[in-house]
């Protein structure tokens, strides 16, 4: 949810004529650090190799 939520915010912030370029990095790198989270909990949750 807060992902879509990150997502939706760039895009309108993308939209913007005057970008608040630093706001726009920040909400990019939390986007990226909440894939990165949600990546590690698959991987946690779906091991490839048998216990």
């Amino acid at each position: 949810m807060e992902h879509a939520d990150l997502n939706a915010s760039i895009d309108r912030l993308s939209e913007v004529v005057p970008q608040d370029e630093l706001l726009l990095r920040r909400l990019k790198k939390r986007r990226l650090a909440l894939r990165d989270q949600m990546h590690q909990i698959e991987r946690d949750l779906d091991p490839k190799e048998p216990a």
